[in-house]
């Protein structure tokens, strides 16, 4: 039973592992790239670390349910066959909605920059260690269509 949860939680998570993508300031997706952008200077005034969480798609939940329940259908017989498969895709819905909602979360940093023009933001972002921003730094703020993004 130890191994069929295991390789339940395996699968799940290679599941989910497409679903998560980077927000941080280094990243663009292929709608992103060969478009112009508002470039604005300024200075970090505030950086403070955050937790940005995606919203959930219930995958991980499904996927569980029904390996939980595939692999519940492997143990015993009769009744006792419908019990196993039963318990088994409650148990891999409960645990495949855990391993989704820790695969949805991504590290983050809230940005205060007092711009060149004289207005305050914040912008939040993904954490990219490449970035390591500090108070009183000189940054870019690159933004379109709502859309922000702040870089070195």
């Amino acid at each position: 039973m130890q191994r069929i949860l295991v390789t339940t939680l395996i699968l799940i998570a290679v599941t989910i592992a497409g679903c998560g993508q980077t927000t941080s300031g280094r990243s663009y997706s292929d709608k992103q790239a060969r478009r112009s952008y508002e470039v604005l200077m300024g200075t970090l005034v505030d950086v403070r670390d955050v937790v940005i969480e995606r919203d959930e798609r219930g995958v991980g939940t499904v996927s569980g349910a029904a390996i939980g329940g595939v692999a519940g259908s492997h143990a015993g017989k009769g009744r006792g066959k419908v019990i196993t498969t039963i318990i088994g895709a409650l148990a891999g819905g409960i645990i495949g909605n855990k391993v989704e909602g820790e695969a949805m979360k991504e590290q983050g940093v809230e940005l205060i920059i007092d711009l060149d023009n004289g207005k305050t933001i914040a912008v939040v972002q993904g954490k990219d260690p490449k970035d390591n921003f500090r108070v009183g730094d000189r940054v870019r703020v690159l933004s379109r269509g709502g859309e922000t993004r702040v870089t070195r």
